[in-house]
C-alpha cells in the first residue's frame, strides 16, 4: 500500500464551519435546522449558497433528504450523496467530498445535518432494530449492544465503572468550558453512581444526550481554499470501515472497525499517534472512548480503562479528548459524527474560546455508526501539515 492509499492528501479543505439550535430549537423541523447550519457554515467560509454544487445529507426523518435539501435551497447540485451508515455518515461524505473535488466534478462541497428529535419526538431516534436472532431477547437498542461491549471489556481486561466514570466526568469539565454544551453542571462522581442503571453496566451517565442541533461544513480545494475568510483546515487522510450491521454478528465485542479505519487514515495522512493533538471521538456511550482511544493506537489493547482514569483525556491531560462536551456532555441530536469536525476546525484555527488547546496541528476526528458497526477515521491538519 501507497502512503496514501490513493486518498488525495491536504488538497481539499474545510473552509467553513457551524452548528445551529444545539440543545432546544422549538419550530424548527430536522430539514429548516440542517439548512440553517448549512447557510452558517457558508457564512463562516464567505461562499454564496449558489456556489454549492456538492450536498451531502442525512436527516433521521427523511431517507430523501438529499433531494429535499436541494429543493429547500433553491440549488441543483451536481452531486447528491445521502449515504447513511449512522453516526460515521457524515465522515464517509467528507471522504467521498474530497475525492470529487480532487476530481474536479465539484468545486464546493456543503456537508449538513439536523435533529429535532428532543423537542419533537421527545427521546432518541434510531434506525436500529432487533433481528430474527436478536427479537427473543427484547433488546434495548442501541444502549444493550454497548453494554455487551463494555461487560465484555469488563471481563477481559478488568476495566471497571470507575473507569468508566472517568470518561463521563472529563467529558462533563469540557463542556464546562464551552457556552453551547447543552449539559454545563458540574458532574461529580457521587452523581455518576447515583444514576439509575440503563443496561448493567451503563447507567444515565454513560450515555449520550437527547438534544436537538445542527451543524454543517464546507469543503473545497485547497488552491480556492487559501483565498477564502478563514485559514482553511486540511484533510489529509479518511478511511473508514463496516464490520457488521447487528451486535450479534460482531466478530470481537471488544475490537471495531476503528483499527482498520484508523491505520489507513493515518498511513494517507504521513503522520502517527503520536503526532496527533487532539481527537474528537464519537462517545455515544462512555465504552466508545475507551475501545476508540485503544483501536486507534492511542493506548494497547485492554488499557483504555487505565489510559482514561489517569486523567490523560480531560482539561490539563496529556490528549485532549472530546474538547466541546462530545455526545455525553455538549450534543447528541441522533447522530453526532458532523459535530466532531466541527469542533476540530475551531480548535485547528484557533476559535474554541476557554477550551481551547494550545496551538493544535493535528486533529483526528472518528465516526461511529450503528452498535459499533461502522467506523470511520478523519485526520486534519492546519495549514502548515500540508
Amino acid at each position: 500500500m501507497s502512503r496514501t492509499d490513493g486518498f488525495p492528501r491536504g488538497r481539499s479543505a474545510i473552509v467553513g464551519a457551524a452548528t445551529f439550535g444545539i440543545g432546544e430549537c422549538h419550530g424548527f423541523t430536522s430539514l429548516e435546522m440542517a439548512a440553517q447550519a448549512g447557510l452558517l457554515a457558508l457564512e463562516d467560509a464567505g461562499l454564496p449558497l449558489d456556489a454549492v454544487d456538492a450536498l451531502h445529507t442525512c436527516l433521521p426523518d427523511d431517507f430523501l433528504s438529499g433531494l429535499a435539501l436541494a429543493e429547500y435551497y433553491g440549488i441543483a447540485p451536481r452531486i447528491t450523496d445521502n449515504n447513511r451508515i449512522g453516526g460515521s455518515s457524515f465522515m464517509a461524505h467528507a471522504i467521498s467530498a474530497a475525492m470529487a473535488l480532487d476530481a474536479g466534478l465539484c468545486d464546493v462541497a456543503l456537508i449538513t445535518y439536523g435533529s429535532n428529535q428532543r423537542t419533537a419526538a421527545g427521546g432518541l431516534i434510531s434506525a436500529l432494530k432487533s433481528s430474527a436472532v436478536e427479537a427473543p431477547h427484547n433488546p434495548m437498542l442501541p444502549v444493550a449492544g454497548y453494554a455487551m461491549a463494555a461487560m465484555r471489556h469488563m471481563h477481559d481486561y478488568g476495566t471497571t465503572r470507575d473507569d468508566l466514570a472517568a470518561v463521563a466526568l472529563a467529558a462533563s469539565a469540557w463542556a464546562q468550558k464551552n457556552p453551547e454544551a447543552f449539559r454545563r453542571t458540574p458532574l461529580s462522581a457521587e452523581a455518576y453512581f447515583d444514576a439509575r442503571m440503563i443496561a448493567t453496566p451503563l447507567g444515565v451517565r454513560d450515555c449520550c444526550l437527547v438534544t436537538d442541533g445542527a451543524a454543517a461544513v464546507v469543503m473545497t480545494r485547497m488552491d480556492r481554499a487559501k483565498d477564502l475568510a478563514h485559514a482553511p483546515v486540511a484533510l489529509l487522510g479518511g478511511a473508514a470501515e463496516v464490520t457488521h450491521k447487528e451486535i450479534a454478528a460482531m466478530p470481537d465485542l471488544t475490537t471495531t472497525g476503528a483499527v482498520r479505519s484508523g491505520a489507513r487514515a493515518y498511513a494517507q495522512a504521513g503522520v502517527t499517534q503520536g503526532d496527533i493533538d487532539i481527537v474528537e471521538l464519537y462517545d455515544a456511550f462512555t465504552i466508545n472512548t475507551i475501545l476508540f482511544l485503544e483501536d486507534l493506537g492511542f493506548c494497547a489493547k485492554g488499557e483504555g480503562g487505565a489510559f482514561v482514569s489517569s486523567g490523560a483525556i480531560a482539561p490539563g491531560g496529556s490528549l485532549p479528548v472530546n474538547t466541546n462536551g462530545g455526545g455525553l456532555s455538549c450534543v447528541h441530536p441522533g447522530m453526532y459524527g458532523l459535530f466532531t469536525m466541527v469542533e476540530a476546525t475551531h480548535q485547528l484555527r484557533g476559535e474554541a474560546g476557554a477550551r481551547q488547546v494550545n496551538n493544535p496541528e493535528l486533529a483526528l476526528c472518528h465516526g461511529n455508526g450503528g452498535v459499533l458497526s461502522s467506523q470511520a477515521t478523519l485526520i486534519l491538519g492546519a495549514q502548515g501539515t500540508v
